[in-house]
C-alpha cells in the first residue's frame, strides 16, 4: 500500500488444495500411501508418461536408473512397491538432478518415494533406485503424473524387475485403478428464495434479509430438515467457488466443509475437511444426494442433501449438535481454488441448523478485532494528536494552575494516559483472541510490540522527570520528544498495515485514504501552528543590547495570538472527531 512520506518516515478456509498438483513444492507426504491427487476429480485414462529401467535384474544394494517421462507435466510421485502393490514402499532412491525432484519420507522409510519441486513443466525424470537387502523378488515402479488441476494420472505402472533365479513375475489383468464413479448432478431451474427464512429454513444471509431471488449481491444459506437428512442450498456472486464449514471454535481448522468450484461452466459440488490453517482435503462425493446447480448472471447457486448422521464417517459432523458456520469464496482455476477473497463471514455464535428455524448473519470481522483497531485508532489518531498540540503550542495559554499544576500540564498528562491505556486494553485483545501470536499478520504486531514498550517507556519517563531547573531537564526534554515521535511514527505506519489485514476487513481504497486525511490533518494543523507561533514571536521581539529578548507581558498581539490558537484547536478537535466517527462507524458495521 501506498502511504505519505510523512508516514513512512514517521481464513477459513485460506483455501488452496493438499494435493500432488496442488503443493508446487512437492511436499506431498500425505499421498505416498494411495498416490491419489486428492483434488476431488475423475483421474484419466490411457497415461501418456511411462517408466522405463537401466536394467530388468537386480542385486540387493544395486543402483538402477529410472526415468519418468513423455508430454509436459507439472507434478508427479514416483514409489517402488513390492510384486502385488501391498505395503509400504520399496528400497530408497537418490536424485540425480536437486533441481527439479526431491526426495520423501513416505512410511517413516526416509528417501522412499520422489516428487517435484515446483509446478514448472518438465518432460523427463531421472533417479536412481537403490535396492535394499531384504528386498522381495520382484519390485514394480509406480506413478502419478500431474498436467494440471484436473487432469491427472494416477499408478501408472512401470516395469517389473526381478532378482536373479527367481520365477518369473505374471502381470495382473488390471494395472490401473478403477475410476470412482460420481453421483448424479442435476440443474437448478429457478433461483432460490428466502420465503421460508425463519418458517422451514434455517438462514444465513449477508447482507441480513436479503433475498437470493431479487438481489444478484445476496449471500444465502439454508438448511431444510427433513425426517433423517438435511437439504442444503448455497448461492452467491462468484467466479470461482463457494463454500461453507462448520466450526467448532472461530478459528479456520478441523472442519467439516462444503465447497461449489465452478469449471468449464460446470459447477462441482465438493465435500471436504480443513486441517488447522491449511488447504481443504477433498473427500469423497458419496456422504451427498440430490446434488444440483445453477449459474446464471454471475450468480452460483448449488445445493445438495446429506444425511444428519453419518456414524464411522471421518470428517462429517453430526448436524445434532451445534457449531458455528463459515462462509467464503474465491476464485479457482481449471478446478484449482486459490485463498478466499476476503475474510470469511462468521456467525456470531454456534447454531445448530436442524434445531429451530432461525434467521441470521454474520460478521467478516470479529468484535475482538473491531475493538482492537477502533482504541488504536482512538489512542493514535485523537487523544495523542491533541496531546502533543496541546504541549507544544498552549504552554503560554494555559498557564493557570489546575490541581497543582499548569492546566496545559494537566490536560497533556491526561490525554497521554488514556493513550496509553487505552495502547494497552488493545494491544491484549489480539491475544485473547489469537490465544498467541499471530505468524500470519506480518510485520503489524512486531511494529505494534514496539509501540507498546515505546508507550511504556514513555510513562516510566515522565514519572522520573527532573524538575525545571535541574542540568539534566534538557537531556529529558529531547528524549521524551524522540521517543514520543517515534512512537507517533511507527503506530501509524503499524495502521497503516493492520488495515489490510484480513482479520478487521476494511472496504478498499477508502480506508487508505481515511488514513492518509487523519495524517494531513494532524501535520497541516502543526504547520498552521509552526507558522503563527513563528509571526507571533516576530511581532513581540525587541532589541535590547543587540540581544533578543521574548517580552513576558501578554501583549494585544499575544492576545489575539492565543485566540487563533484556541481557534485552531477547536477547529482540529472537530475534524478530527468527524474523521474517527466516520472510521469506527465502518468498523462497526462490517
Amino acid at each position: 500500500m501506498a502511504v505519505p512520506g510523512f508516514t513512512l518516515g514517521a481464513f477459513i478456509l485460506l483455501l488452496l488444495v493438499s494435493s500432488v498438483a496442488n503443493y508446487p513444492n512437492g511436499k506431498v507426504t500425505k499421498s505416498c500411501h494411495g498416490m491419489i491427487p486428492e483434488h476431488g476429480h475423475t483421474p484419466q485414462s490411457d497415461p501418456p508418461c511411462y517408466i522405463s529401467v537401466s536394467q530388468m535384474t537386480f542385486r540387493p544394494g544395486e543402483k538402477i536408473k529410472v526415468t519418468l517421462s513423455g508430454p509436459l507435466f507439472k507434478g508427479f510421485l514416483l514409489e517402488a512397491r513390492d510384486e502385488n502393490l501391498t505395503g509400504p514402499p520399496i528400497g530408497s532412491f537418490t536424485l540425480i538432478d536437486s533441481q527439479v525432484s526431491q526426495l520423501l519420507t513416505c512410511e517413516d522409510i526416509q528417501g522412499s518415494a520422489v516428487s517435484h519441486t515446483s509446478p514448472s513443466n518438465k518432460a523427463e525424470i531421472e533417479v536412481y533406485w537403490n535396492a535394499p537387502s531384504s528386498a522381495p523378488n520382484h519390485i514394480k515402479f509406480l506413478a502419478t503424473v500431474v498436467e494440471k488441476y484436473d487432469i491427472y494420472w494416477v499408478k501408472i505402472p512401470g516395469p517389473v524387475i526381478s532378482q536373479p533365479n527367481v520365477l518369473p513375475f505374471t502381470t495382473p489383468k488390471a494395472t490401473i485403478a478403477p475410476m470412482p464413479t460420481l453421483p448424479p448432478v442435476s440443474h437448478l431451474t429457478k433461483s432460490f428464495n428466502a420465503s421460508d427464512c425463519g418458517n422451514k429454513k434455517f438462514c444465513i444471509r449477508s447482507p441480513l434479509n436479503c433475498d437470493p431471488e431479487k438481489e444478484l449481491a445476496c449471500v444465502f444459506l439454508s438448511f431444510t430438515r427433513d425426517a433423517k437428512s438435511v437439504m442444503v442450498e448455497m448461492s452467491g456472486p462468484s467466479k470461482g467457488y463457494l463454500s461453507f464449514a462448520f466450526s467448532h471454535d472461530q478459528w479456520m481448522g478441523d472442519d467439516d466443509a462444503y465447497l461449489c468450484i465452478l469449471e468449464d461452466q460446470t459447477v462441482h459440488i465438493q465435500p471436504s475437511h480443513l486441517t488447522g490453517r491449511s488447504h481443504p482435503v477433498m473427500d469423497s462425493r458419496d456422504p451427498l444426494e440430490d446434488m444440483a446447480w445453477r449459474l446464471a448472471d454471475g450468480v452460483m447457486q448449488c445445493s445438495f442433501r446429506r444425511n444428519i448422521t453419518f456414524p464411522g464417517v471421518k470428517n462429517r459432523f453430526d448436524l445434532n449438535a451445534s457449531y458455528y458456520i463459515f462462509l467464503a469464496d474465491g476464485a479457482a482455476d481449471h478446478g484449482r481454488i486459490h485463498k478466499h477473497s476476503q475474510q470469511p463471514l462468521i456467525t456470531y455464535d454456534k447454531y445448530n441448523v436442524t434445531g429451530y428455524p432461525e434467521n441470521i448473519g454474520g460478521s467478516h470481522s470479529l468484535l475482538l478485532l473491531k475493538v482492537h483497531g477502533a482504541l488504536m485508532f482512538v489512542a493514535w489518531m485523537t487523544t495523542v494528536s491533541v496531546g502533543v498540540l496541546i504541549a507544544r503550542f498552549f504552554k503560554p495559554v494555559w498557564l493557570k494552575a489546575l490541581f497543582g499544576d499548569a492546566a496545559w500540564f494537566q490536560v497533556h498528562r491526561m490525554l497521554m494516559l488514556t493513550t496509553s491505556a487505552l495502547t494497552f486494553i488493545a494491544f491484549l485483545l489480539p491475544f485473547i483472541y489469537r490465544g498467541g501470536w499471530n505468524w500470519h499478520a506480518g510485520y503489524h504486531p512486531y511494529l505494534g510490540c514496539i509501540v507498546m514498550i515505546l508507550a511504556v517507556l514513555q510513562l516510566l519517563l515522565a514519572a522520573f522527570r527532573p524538575p525545571l531547573h535541574d542540568p539534566r531537564r534538557q537531556m529529558f526534554k529531547w528524549t521524551h520528544w524522540s521517543m514520543g515521535t517515534a512512537a507517533r511514527i511507527i503506530a501509524v505506519a503499524t495502521m497503516f498495515l493492520g488495515m489490510d489485514l484480513p482479520g478487521l476487513n476494511l472496504p478498499g481504497p477508502w480506508k487508505t485514504y481515511a488514513m492518509i486525511g487523519f495524517v494531513a490533518w494532524h501535520v497541516g494543523t502543526e504547520i498552521v501552528l509552526e507558522v503563527h507561533t513563528y509571526r507571533l514571536s516576530r511581532k513581540d521581539e525587541i532589541l535590547d543590547d543587540d540581544r533578543i529578548q521574548i517580552l513576558q507581558s501578554l501583549t494585544t498581539a499575544e492576545a489575539e495570538g492565543y485566540a487563533f490558537k484556541k481557534a485552531v484547536l477547536a477547529i482540529y478537535v472537530c475534524g478530527n472527531l468527524t474523521l474517527l466517527t466516520m472510521f469506527l462507524s465502518a468498523i462497526n458495521h462490517l
